[in-house]
C-alpha cells in the first residue's frame, strides 16, 4: 500500500492535476475514488483531523445542488453536515491527499506539496 492516498473524482480537472502532479514526482498514490467507495462517518471526521479542519463545512462544496437543497448554509450541527456527505458524497471538496498525519486539500494542486 502506498503511503500517500488521494481521494480522487476523475471528472474533477482539479483533481486530475493533482493526481499528475504526485506521478510527475514520483509518487503512486493509493487513488481513492469516493464516489465509487463510499466514505464512513469515521473516515471524514479523520480527514477532517488531518486537514486540521475545525468544522466539516470546510470540507464540504458549497456551490453543489444538494447543498442548496439540503438547506445546509444554516446547519450548525457537525453530524448533520458529516451525514449529508455520507449521503451526497459530491458535496466532498476533492482532491484530498494524504500522507501519515496530515492532509492537504488540492487546492490549487501545488498546496499538496507542503505535506510531501
Amino acid at each position: 500500500m502506498s503511503e500517500v492516498s488521494i481521494y480522487h473524482n476523475p471528472r474533477c480537472s482539479k483533481s486530475r492535476q493533482t493526481l499528475a502532479l504526485l506521478e510527475d514526482k514520483g509518487i503512486k498514490p493509493q487513488v481513492i475514488e469516493y464516489l465509487k467507495e463510499p466514505l464512513t462517518a469515521e473516515d471524514i471526521q479523520g480527514l477532517l483531523r488531518k486537514l486540521g479542519f475545525v468544522s466539516a463545512r470546510e470540507l464540504m462544496r458549497s456551490k453543489e445542488e444538494a447543498y442548496k437543497e439540503l438547506n445546509l448554509k444554516d446547519e450548525e450541527d457537525e453530524s448533520k453536515l458529516i451525514e449529508a456527505m455520507l449521503s451526497h458524497p459530491k458535496l466532498i471538496e476533492r482532491p484530498i491527499v494524504v500522507k501519515g498525519s496530515k492532509a492537504r486539500l488540492g487546492r490549487p494542486p501545488e498546496a499538496v506539496e507542503e505535506i510531501l
